[in-house]
């Protein structure tokens, strides 16, 4: 389905600069890029903060790996 939005036309005109620079087809994938880019960047820190308590860095990465598989 192909619909029509409004933007400003500053809005318009970054995105034919971005469409220029990245040889995009369409405005469509240029604003689907952009928005694939700031999902799959989400960082994981919460995340990894909630998951492992609070054990320290060096207890995160001696834990890494089983101790016959360490140098």
């Amino acid at each position: 389905m192909v619909t029509t939005i409004q933007v400003a036309e500053q809005t318009l005109d970054l995105l034919k600069k971005v469409k220029d620079e990245t040889n995009s087809d369409s405005y469509d994938s240029v604003i689907t890029e952009l928005i694939l880019q700031k999902v799959v960047k989400g960082s994981m820190a919460g995340y990894l903060g909630k998951f492992l308590g609070k054990k320290s860095k060096k207890e995160i990465l001696m834990n890494l790996r089983d101790k016959h598989e360490r140098f």
